[in-house]
């Protein structure tokens, strides 16, 4: 796995911690690691083990699935060229519908 796609787990790990409202401490604890090995799993360092994403995923409550669900945390750059490069290959009715779509969420 890239450094890249680490870091982007890490993330998501980390924003799937806070949202159940857990500190570094209390995952660690509940998964059975050390809280160290945590924040470098956070960090994108370390890679979890199969066995220790699925412990994190059931203590999240959540399918190991959604730990992999990680498109939104890409920077900004990233997006807006992922975004240009899908609205390249649409047709001008679909950018128009796009566009009111981006509108209305904006408005």
């Amino acid at each position: 796995m890239s450094m890249n796609n680490k870091l982007l787990l890490g993330k998501r790990i980390k924003e799937l911690r806070k949202i159940k409202g857990f500190t570094q401490e209390k995952l660690s604890e509940l998964v059975g690691i050390d809280s160290k090995h945590l924040s470098r799993v956070e960090c994108g360092i370390n890679f979890p083990s199969l066995d220790l994403l699925n412990n994190i995923a059931n203590t999240l409550e959540v399918e190991p699935s959604v730990l992999f669900q990680t498109n939104h945390l890409k920077d900004r750059k990233t997006l807006l060229s992922e975004i240009k490069a899908i609205l390249n290959k649409q047709t001008d009715e679909k950018i128009k519908l796009f566009y009111r779509i981006l509108q209305d969420i904006v408005d």
